[in-house]
C-alpha cells in the first residue's frame, strides 16, 4: 500500500450511500488487520501441508492457493487509495471482501470491469428517475496483476458530463471509504481461449489512451511469469506526452525486462516539440511495421505473433476494423461481440485475423 503499483470481469454499481468519515491511514489500518486475519485462517487451513499465507503477490509462474468460486451476488469494494495520474484521470486502489484473496476465480487470467452508474441527470424534477432505464454501464479492466491479493486497481478517465455518459467522472469522484458494489463476469475469450501466457512467441500491443488499462494487464502477467519466453512490444498513442498514462510504470517493466518487453510512444497533438524522439500520428503501415512483431506468416512456421489493439472505437477500427455484435440475449442486454473481419492499417502491414484481436 506504499505507492500506486504494488483484472475477471465485474459488474460494478457506484455506491451512494453514506460516505465513512475516516483518513486514509484509517482505511489502510482496517484493510492490514482483515488482511492479517485472512491470512491467519488460511495459514490455519494449510498447517497440515506446512504452506504459509503472506501478503505476496502471486504470479502464473508460482500457482496462488486456491479460492472458493466468486459467489454470484454483488460485493462491495471499499476504496483505499486514489493518485492522479493526468488533468483528468486517477488511479484508484480497493480492497477485496475478507472472504476473497484475488478478485477472480483464476489469478492467471485478464479480468474485465462494467461500471453500473445511476443516471442522476436523467431524474424528473422531483428527483425521481426510473432505475433500469436509466442505469449507464462502461466497461473496464483492472491494471493490477490478477493474482494480487487483497486489492485491484483501476485505471479511469474523467470526462465531462453529457447525456448517457458520466461513469468515469463518478468514479474518480469516489473518495477513500466509499465503495463501488460488483459481480464477477466471464473470462473474455481471445481465440478461443482466455489464456494469455505461453501462448504465443510475440505478443504487440496498439494502445490508444485509456485502452492501455487491458494490455498493461497482459503485459504483467506474461512478464512476472518465469516460465514464459514470450516478448512483447507495445505501441502506446496519445495526444500529447502529458496524455500518456501510466508511462512511468511502462518504463520501469521496459528497463526491468530490457530482453523481453520494448515500448514505443506516438503523439498525435500539434505543435509537438521538436525534442520529441518518438512517432508521431495515430499510426500507419509504416509504424506498425516498425514498432510491432511481424504476421505469423513471415515466422516461417516457427514463430507466432498475436497484436491486441484497445482505443476508442475510431482508433480500433482505423487499425483493425470494427467489432460486430450477436443477437441481444434473452434478457434483452447486447449480444457478444464478434471480432469481424481483419481491415485498417494492420490488415494492410500483411497480418492475419488470427494474427489480431479486437477489444
Amino acid at each position: 500500500l506504499d505507492g500506486p503499483m504494488a483484472g475477471p470481469a465485474l459488474f460494478i454499481i457506484i455506491s451512494r450511500g453514506t460516505m465513512i468519515r475516516s483518513s486514509s491511514t484509517v482505511l489502510r489500518a482496517l484493510f492490514v488487520a482483515t488482511t492479517a486475519m485472512r491470512n491467519a485462517a488460511a495459514g490455519q487451513a494449510q498447517a497440515c501441508t506446512s504452506t504459509s499465507s503472506s501478503r505476496t503477490m502471486q504470479t502464473s509462474s508460482t500457482p496462488a492457493p486456491a479460492q472458493a468460486p466468486a459467489p454470484a451476488q454483488v460485493d462491495s469494494y471499499p476504496l483505499l487509495e486514489k493518485w492522479q495520474q493526468s488533468p483528468n484521470s486517477w488511479l484508484l486502489r480497493f480492497a477485496l471482501p475478507p472472504d476473497r484473496q484475488y478478485l477472480g476465480d483464476d489469478p492467471t487470467l485478464p479480468t474485465c470491469i462494467s461500471v453500473h452508474h445511476n443516471d442522476v441527470h436523467d431524474a424528473d424534477d422531483n428527483g425521481n428517475s426510473d432505475t433500469k432505464k436509466n442505469v449507464l454501464k462502461k466497461s473496464y479492466s483492472p491494471v493490477s496483476h490478477p493474482s494480487t491479493i487483497g486489492t485491484f486497481d483501476l485505471l479511469v478517465k474523467s470526462y465531462p458530463y453529457q447525456p448517457g455518459g458520466g461513469v468515469g467522472a463518478a468514479i474518480c469522484d469516489l473518495q477513500p471509504g466509499q465503495h463501488l458494489v460488483g459481480k464477477l463476469k466471464a473470462e473474455r475469450m481471445v481465440h478461443g481461449s482466455p489464456i494469455v501466457s505461453n501462448r504465443w512467441d510475440n505478443i504487440g500491443l496498439i494502445a490508444g489512451g485509456t485502452g492501455i488499462a487491458p494490455l498493461l494487464q497482459i503485459v504483467r502477467i506474461v512478464l512476472e511469469d518465469g516460465n514464459d519466453p514470450t516478448k512483447i512490444r507495445l505501441l502506446n498513442i496519445n495526444r500529447y506526452e502529458e496524455d500518456i498514462l501510466m508511462r512511468e510504470e511502462l518504463d520501469r517493466l521496459e528497463r526491468q525486462h530490457p530482453d523481453r518487453f520494448a515500448v514505443s510512444y506516438s503523439l498525435t497533438g500539434d505543435g509537438i516539440s521538436d525534442d520529441w524522439k518518438g512517432h508521431t500520428g495515430r499510426g500507419s503501415v509504416e509504424m506498425a511495421r516498425e514498432a510491432l512483431p511481424p504476421p505469423s506468416a513471415e515466422g516461417g512456421g516457427t514463430s507466432t505473433t498475436m497484436i491486441f489493439v484497445c482505443g476508442t472505437d475510431g482508433f480500433r477500427d482505423m487499425w483493425a476494423g470494427p467489432v460486430g455484435r450477436g443477437p441481444p440475449k434473452a434478457d434483452g442486454s447486447k449480444g457478444p461481440k464478434i471480432q469481424g473481419p481483419l481491415l485498417g492499417l494492420l490488415r494492410d502491414a500483411g497480418y492475419d485475423a488470427t494474427d489480431v484481436f479486437k477489444y
